[in-house]
């Protein structure tokens, strides 16, 4: 029987290892702390009660669970705006950004994100371009799923200049949340879908957009950190000619 042809080298098989790693979510190292003093109080408490190791046990798989930073696919199109964040659409319409965000007294279509406190809490940009200002403003803590949270509530602001126009997207800080952080800089660019913070823990994402983009969402409906579609642009935005991630 004669030799088959050629076909190249094998591809190695996959190692127990390698199953394990592509298994498991990654944690972002922000939660690291946490984690490690969830830990240290759960081992803490079991020392002088069971119940109370299993509670910690339980809240110490919660924090990890929270910090997980799962890698995303994001669609490469200058057309569509992403969601910024796992979460629940709160809402869809017409809303006046917050002031310090420079952006004028008129009303943009806002979409908000709501994530509680099971969601991942990873933030993605929703476009690409180049971070003109960010602004962080001290505030309330209310529920983020109230309207005027937008407004009453802790937050941090990225206004973005994107092939589209300018675009914010707003860090609000919820009824749990205590903490914004913000990694991305101004002056710099960021593309879309590509981290740029986090909120601890439950919180809302809003996207202002102008109004030539068009809604692909509706309240209720479920998205994914930088995979969901949250809107769309007409033909005449610019194809990327390079993905950044």
């Amino acid at each position: 029987m004669e030799a088959g042809p050629e076909t190249g080298t094998a591809p190695s098989p996959m190692t127990l290892l390698d199953t394990i790693k592509n298994t498991f979510v990654p944690i972002h190292r922000e939660g690291y702390p946490f984690i490690a003093a969830f830990g240290a109080a759960t081992l803490f408490l079991g020392y002088f009660s069971s119940i109370l190791f299993w509670v910690g046990l339980i809240l110490t798989a919660w924090c990890i669970y929270f910090y997980r930073d799962p890698e995303r696919v994001t669609p490469v199109d200058d057309r569509l705006v992403v969601s910024p964040a796992d979460g629940v659409i709160s809402a869809v319409g017409p809303a006046v950004p917050p002031r310090e965000l420079g952006l004028g007294a008129g009303e943009m279509t806002r979409i908000s994100v709501f994530m509680n406190v099971f969601s991942c809490h990873i933030n993605r940009a929703p476009v690409r371009g180049r971070i003109m200002r960010i602004e962080h403003r001290p505030g309330k803590f209310l529920n983020a799923e109230l309207d005027k949270a937008s407004s009453e509530n802790e937050r941090n602001g990225l206004v973005i200049d994107s092939p589209n126009g300018t675009i914010a997207a707003v860090q609000i800080a919820g009824l749990v949340a205590r903490r914004i952080v913000c990694w991305a800089e101004a002056g710099g660019s960021i593309g879309i879908g590509e981290r740029f913070g986090l909120i601890r823990f439950g919180s809302r994402v809003d996207v202002f957009l102008p109004a030539n983009a068009v809604p692909r969402v509706a309240v209720g409906q479920t998205a994914v950190g930088g995979e969901t579609v949250l809107a769309e642009f007409g033909g005449a935005a610019v194809a990327p000619l390079v993905r950044i991630s």
